[in-house]
């Protein structure tokens, strides 16, 4: 890549918009841990052996690899924008010896190829904001939830796109969802 395209990725890595796969040994740094580790998150989630996961912009798949061991019976589905994103958490995976994750590259603000109420639990982390029509894709999710499914949002500093929480929970209860936990 030549130095156009290099300050190209570096402006879009601080600014809003998708975070460029690039850079995505950022996500995998190990001073990351000290913001969320991928087991904080897990321990979060209700999270059974049988559970089905979407999770939305995973990356190179940083929290990936934690949600799939936590759902052996079950399933991890990974979208994302970037089939580059998701070559790298496929490889991290299947590195690992989880098969029970499908990959799909797709625009998160579509109506995804998936069937209503196909999943316990939907997770994205730091990644809503990043979306160009956040409402449209939060919508989606509400569709494919099952009953009593749980949304798991994360949005930290120093996400440039980050959306502050009250806004955050207006936006996911105009989509049908129910504020749970902060």
């Amino acid at each position: 890549m030549d130095s156009v395209g290099n300050r190209g990725v570096l402006a879009r890595s601080l600014g809003r918009g998708y975070f460029p796969h690039q850079l995505s040994w950022l996500i995998d740094y190990p001073l990351r841990r000290l913001l969320l580790t991928p087991g904080q998150l897990a321990d979060r989630l209700p999270l059974s052996a049988s559970s089905n996961v979407i999770e939305v912009g995973p990356g190179s798949g940083y929290f990936s690899a934690e949600l799939a061991r936590r759902v052996p019976q079950g399933r991890l589905e990974l979208l994302d924008v970037q089939p580059e994103m998701l070559a790298k958490a496929r490889r991290k995976l299947h590195s690992r010896g989880y098969r029970n994750v499908g990959y799909t590259t797709y625009d998160a603000s579509e109506r995804l190829p998936f069937l209503d109420e196909s999943f316990d639990v939907a997770v994205m982390v730091a990644v809503l904001g990043e979306v160009p029509d956040a409402q449209s894709c939060l919508h989606e999710l509400f569709r494919l939830l099952r009953r009593g499914g749980v949304l798991a949002i994360h949005e930290h500093v120093p996400v440039p796109d980050r959306i502050p929480f009250e806004e955050l929970q207006t936006l996911v209860e105009a989509c049908g969802f129910r504020f749970c936990q902060r």
